[in-house]
C-alpha cells in the first residue's frame, strides 16, 4: 500500500528534484503540490520552470498546484516534503504540523531546535525518536524532521565512519568547494562565477560547524547531547554545476592513518531503505578522486565519495564529495521520509 505524499515549494530547484525522485517511488504516491499564491491554480507544467535534466513525469505535469496552506492539502496526505525558503518555512511548517501533517523538511529553519530531530538516517536514525519529545512539548499531532545542509551531509558520514570504528575525534577542519546549484537557479550570476571562485557563502560555515556536532551527538531519550569535536569550516563557491567537493583534515586522540580511514569508510554500513545506497561511502584509491564531474552520481547520486587519503601536519587529510541537490537536499528528505515510514511515524 502506497503512502499519499505532497511537496511544499514544489516549483523550486529542490522541489523539482523531489518530483523527480518521488514520481517513480514504490512506497510514495505524489498527491499534492504547493507553491506561492502566484502559482496556485496553475498546472504544474506551467507553474514550474523545469530545470531538471529529465522530462517532467506526465502525470505530475497535469497536476494542479495549490497554495501552501494546510486547508489546501488533502487530509489523506500522510507525509509532506518541504523545500520552502527558510523565511517561509519558519511560519508555515509549524502550521502544517499543528494541523496533523508529518513533514520531512530540507529547509534550514529549526534544524538546531532542541526538540527537532536533525537526521541523516545512516548516521543517527535513533535521533528520530526525538519526535516523541517534540509532540509532547508542542502538542502537535503532526511532526517535523529535518535533514542538514547539503555541505554538512557531504562530510558528516565520513566522520561518523571514523567515530564508529573507535577513533576519538578531537578537531575537524573542512574547506568546501560548492557547486552553483546549491544557490538555486538564480542564486549566482554567470558574471560572478565564471572564471572565478567566491570565498564566502553567507551562513554556510556556521551550519557545517553546528549541524555536524548535533548529527554526531547522542540522544538520551530526552535531548541530544552534541559531540564535543571542534569543527571549523571555510566555504567557497566554484563554477561547477552539481557536486560539493570538500577537503577535510581530522585530528584524533590517537594516530589515525590513511589505511585506518579507508578501512573504516569502506566498511561503514548503509541501511535497508529504498534510497540508501550500497555502499554508502565509495572509497577511491586514486589521489585525484573524487571529482564533481566524474563522481557526483555514484550510488545514483545518493552515495558519498571519498579519496585522496594522506597524512598531514594536522592529522588525516582526505577529500569527499556528494551530489548536493540529490544526496544533499531532495534525496536526503526522501530518505528521511522512508525512515519515518519504516519506524511507524506515518
Amino acid at each position: 500500500m502506497t503512502v499519499q505524499v505532497g511537496i511544499l515549494g514544489a516549483t523550486g530547484a529542490v522541489g523539482q528534484r523531489l518530483v523527480q525522485l518521488l514520481a517513480p517511488h514504490d512506497d510514495f504516491e505524489l498527491a499534492a503540490l504547493t507553491a506561492s499564491t502566484a502559482s496556485a491554480g496553475e498546472l504544474y507544467r506551467d507553474a514550474a520552470k523545469w530545470r531538471v535534466d529529465a522530462p517532467i513525469p506526465d502525470h505530475v505535469a497535469e497536476m494542479t498546484v495549490t497554495e501552501t496552506d494546510p486547508d489546501a492539502v488533502p487530509d489523506d496526505v500522510a507525509l509532506l516534503f518541504s523545500s520552502l525558503p527558510s523565511s517561509v518555512g519558519a511560519d508555515v511548517e509549524p502550521a502544517f504540523c499543528e494541523a496533523g501533517y508529518v513533514l520531512s523538511s530540507n529547509s534550514s529553519n529549526a534544524r538546531m531546535a532542541d526538540d527537532v530531530p536533525l537526521v541523516v538516517p545512516e548516521v543517527n536514525a535513533g535521533h528520530l525518536d526525538l519526535l516523541e519529545v517534540q509532540r509532547d512539548e508542542r502538542g502537535w499531532d503532526g511532526a517535523l524532521v529535518k535533514n542538514p545542509n547539503c555541505s554538512t551531509i557531504t562530510f558528516v558520514p565520513t566522520l561518523a565512519a571514523l567515530a564508529d570504528a573507535g577513533h576519538d575525534l578531537e578537531r575537524v577542519h573542512v574547506a568546501t568547494l560548492q557547486a552553483v546549484s546549491g544557490a538555486g537557479y538564480d542564486g549566482v550570476s554567470s558574471m560572478e562565477i565564471i572564471d572565478n571562485a567566491v570565498p564566502h557563502i553567507g551562513g554556510e560555515e556556521e551550519k557545517l560547524e553546528t549541524e555536524s556536532r548535533k548529527l554526531l551527538g547522542e540522544f538520551d531519550g530526552v535531548t541530544v547531547d552534541e559531540h564535543d569535536v571542534g569543527v571549523s569550516a571555510s566555504c567557497n563557491r566554484i563554477p561547477t554545476i552539481d557536486g560539493h567537493l570538500e577537503n577535510v583534515w581530522v585530528e584524533a586522540a590517537e594516530e589515525l592513518t590513511p589505511a585506518d580511514a579507508t578501512d573504516a569508510m569502506a566498511a561503514y554500513p548503509s541501511l535497508d531503505l529504498p534510497s540508501s545506497p550500497e555502499p554508502l561511502i565509495h572509497v577511491f584509491d586514486e589521489p585525484d578522486r573524487p571529482q564533481p564531474r566524474l563522481d557526483r552520481t555514484v550510488g545514483g547520486g545518493m552515495a558519498v565519495a571519498a579519496g585522496g587519503f594522506q597524512e598531514s601536519t594536522f592529522g588525516l587529510q582526505y577529500n569527499c564529495l556528494a551530489h548536493n541537490t540529490i544526496r544533499g537536499a531532495a534525496g536526503a528528505s526522501v530518505l528521511n521520509g522512508e525512515l519515518l515510514l519504516s519506524e511507524g511515524y506515518l
